[in-house]
C-alpha cells in the first residue's frame, strides 16, 4: 500500500510522517485491498490543522477531512471515521449477510 504525505503551507517533520505511516497501516487489517493514500496537511491562518485523508479502494475513493490544533489529533479523529467507512464498504461490497436460522424439522 502506497502512502503518500503532502504538506501545503509548511513542512512536515519526519516524526509526523512517520506517525501518519504507523497509524494508516493499521486499515489494512480492516480491509487488505487499499490500493493507495493520500494525505494532505494543511494550516488555517486560526492556527488549526487540517488533515484531508484521500483512501483509493477497488471502485473508488473514501475521503475524510478532519480539523485539529494538531495533525496527530486530526489524524486520529480521521482514523475512526475511515475505520467505519472501510467496514460499511467491505460489508457492501463482499455482500455479507449473517447466516439464516431455520427452524430444525425432524421430519425432513
Amino acid at each position: 500500500m502506497n502512502i503518500n504525505v503532502r504538506t501545503l503551507h509548511g513542512q512536515a517533520d519526519e516524526g509526523l510522517v512517520e506517525y501518519i505511516h504507523i497509524k494508516l497501516q493499521r486499515l489494512r487489517k480492516i480491509y487488505h485491498r487499499i490500493e493507495g493514500i493520500d494525505v494532505r496537511l494543511m494550516e488555517e491562518k486560526k492556527g488549526n490543522k487540517i488533515a484531508e485523508v484521500q483512501m483509493h479502494v477497488p471502485g473508488g475513493w473514501l475521503v475524510d477531512r478532519k480539523s485539529s490544533t494538531t495533525f496527530e489529533s486530526a489524524i486520529n479523529a480521521s482514523m475512526d471515521t475511515l475505520r467505519r467507512q472501510l467496514a460499511r464498504y467491505k460489508d457492501k461490497r463482499h455482500g455479507y449477510e449473517p447466516e439464516k436460522v431455520t427452524a430444525f424439522n425432524p421430519h425432513d
